[in-house]
């Protein structure tokens, strides 16, 4: 009766589009919740009284515990239903919420925003696998391109609607504004998106779920220290050789379990691995242009906060208009050859911003930036729709967790790496000052950054050239049978 019901829930052509305005509110509630609450550091700092330092914690303290709960999330997804768990996500993130808007002290907030995590680590990884069962396979790309165009919206909009909460109200605000969107997000789960039918309760892997955790938390605090590495030398060095640890640890507690928390087999299927591996590629190196151009247009250029703010908002202005066209174009022509359209032109566009200049107009530099936009619109919804369609339906939960979790350890590595690279740079070009390197001459940290985003074009040909092989075998594998 389960999948009669469930078959049923999905042939209706309106179901479909409820369970995506599920998973938009979803979507769009961690994307704002994370831009708004970057926006808004300086003024917990004042209100708190705490230090820079410890306010980081806000906004670290809510990536490890999303990173690290992930892919427990989406096994636990797959095993006791995705809508159980969807729902459940949604409850705890509005909780979370409230404790946040309650607190007094920064670790009554630290609190609040783990409880939160908590919940979007559900959110984040299941809201891929409930589009994918809603839409038939040959819309699957139009619906991924609407996912991207709505994490754009966030993205956009998250800076500027915050900007608008602070100037106006407490900064309690914005963690209140999340209660609504939780409330109707759950109502809209346990309304439209259907029941999983032929759920199988094998054991958890509890062994795997801890060896995995103590890993991606261990590689989170090298990247985090990695910027730092003087200071903290030997504390990096322990983080790595533990996450290494974890890492083995990990695999070969997943080879011998009955039922492991990720099936190693998946990578055996090329479309999920190349487009895992290729999507974290693209965020290690989106997340250059979120650390560096900022500091481009306002110490470099000498922009204003609010012009340098627009400026900023173009690329994730330019994805959410190109990825439901993406999406859409994959249906009929197949994921593959966009994802590499989409990495080729990202590629050629950090050529075009390494040519950025002290005195670039903006009219310039928004042609320049505007094709990271249309790189990773291009690329992201049909690479996801591969690895979505390349997974049987009993393990679209682990490919949507899979999915989630390369972006967010992208986008937490790029930062680091990304960072350090371009620091190391404007050392090696002006070695006379050892010290911070935006102290350095402004010729000098322009040079660094056109070069960083030089390396970075360099970094995605690789991905490039990967995706390029991959195709080529897919078209002569069936002339070799």
């Amino acid at each position: 009766m389960l999948r009669v019901a469930g078959r049923m829930a999905q042939s209706r052509p309106d179901r479909k589009w409820w369970v995506m305005a599920a998973v938009a509110v979803g979507v769009f509630s961690s994307t704002i919740d994370g831009s708004t609450v970057n926006l808004a550091l300086p003024v917990l700092a004042r209100e708190l009284g705490a230090s820079f330092a410890a306010v980081q914690w806000v906004v670290l303290a809510y990536a490890f515990t999303v990173v690290g709960l992930m892919l427990i999330a989406a096994r636990l997804g797959d095993r006791y239903g995705k809508k159980r768990v969807y729902t459940t996500g949604f409850v705890v993130f509005t909780l979370g919420s409230l404790c946040c808007a309650g607190s007094s002290s920064v670790g009554v907030l630290l609190v609040g925003r783990v409880v939160q995590a908590v919940g979007g680590s559900a959110l984040v990884a299941l809201g891929a696998a409930l589009v994918t069962e809603a839409f038939p396979p040959t819309e699957r790309g139009r619906a991924m391109g609407l996912v991207g165009a709505i994490v754009s919206v966030g993205l956009v909009s998250g800076p500027t609607l915050g900007g608008c909460i602070l100037q106006a109200l407490p900064w309690q605000a914005l963690f209140l504004m999340n209660v609504p969107l939780g409330l109707v997000g759950a109502a809209l789960t346990l309304r439209f998106v259907p029941n999983d039918p032929n759920l199988r309760a094998h054991p958890f892997d509890w062994r795997g779920a801890v060896t995995l955790v103590a890993a991606l938390l261990s590689f989170l605090l090298a990247v985090t220290l990695s910027p730092r590495a003087t200071e903290s030398t030997m504390l990096l060095v322990a983080a790595l050789a533990a996450a290494l640890l974890g890492g083995v640890a990990f695999v070969k507690t997943e080879r011998t379990a009955p039922f492991p928390l990720v099936d190693l087999e998946l990578f055996s299927r090329s479309d999920l691995s190349l487009g895992v591996f290729t999507g974290w590629m693209a965020f290690v190196a989106s997340s250059g242009l979120v650390l560096l151009v900022p500091f481009f247009l306002q110490d470099l250029q000498g922009r204003p906060p609010a012009a340098a703010g627009l400026l900023m908002a173009v690329p994730p202005l330019v994805m959410g208009l190109t990825s439901p066209l993406a999406g859409w174009l994959s249906d009929r022509i197949g994921p593959r050859p966009l994802a590499t359209l989409g990495l080729g032109v990202l590629t050629g566009g950090y050529v075009l911003v390494g040519g950025l200049r002290l005195d670039t107009p903006a009219w310039e530099y928004l042609l320049r930036i505007a094709c990271l936009g249309l790189g990773m619109g291009l690329f992201q919804s049909p690479n996801n729709s591969a690895i979505m369609g390349a997974v049987p339906r009993q393990q679209l939960g682990t490919a949507s967790g899979l999915m989630s979790l390369s972006r967010l350890l992208g986008q937490a590595s790029g930062v680091a790496l990304v960072g350090t690279v371009w620091a190391a740079l404007t050392r090696f070009l002006d070695p006379t000052r050892a010290g911070d390197p935006m102290s350095a001459p402004l010729e000098v940290q322009r040079h660094a950054l056109s070069w960083t985003a030089r390396g970075l074009a360099l970094f995605l040909a690789g991905g490039v050239l990967l995706t390029l092989l991959h195709w080529r075998r897919e078209r002569l594998a069936p002339l070799g049978t």
